[in-house]
């Protein structure tokens, strides 16, 4: 049996939470330090710390330390065309959803 179908639920289970979406839309534009994540989504440092944990394990981000701070990056940038690709999807399926009110009107 492919190992590949279990690695996939494991990747888009660790993208499974809003708050990791946020984290890994942020990290589309580039490098961030994790005072600059948890404060822009407002929640606490251990909070942001157990999603970046979670997204670190799956291999979506890396870090690296420069002093006491930690930046975190996006490991692999193909991770940004799942985020588009779900994206268009969800646009597409919204407007069929407005069309099929629209025609019960």
């Amino acid at each position: 049996m492919s190992l590949l179908p279990q690695l996939k639920s494991e990747l888009f289970k660790a993208l499974g939470h809003q708050t990791r979406i946020k984290i890994v839309e942020m990290l589309t534009e580039g490098e961030l330090c994790v005072c600059t994540i948890y404060e822009e989504l407002e929640q606490s440092q251990p909070n942001i710390s157990q999603h970046l944990s979670k997204l670190k394990k799956a291999n979506i981000v890396q870090s690296r330390k420069d002093g006491l701070q930690v930046f975190y990056s996006l490991k692999n940038e193909k991770i940004i065309d799942i985020l588009d690709i779900t994206k268009e999807i969800l646009l597409e399926q919204i407007n069929e959803t407005r069309e099929d009110i629209l025609k019960e009107d």
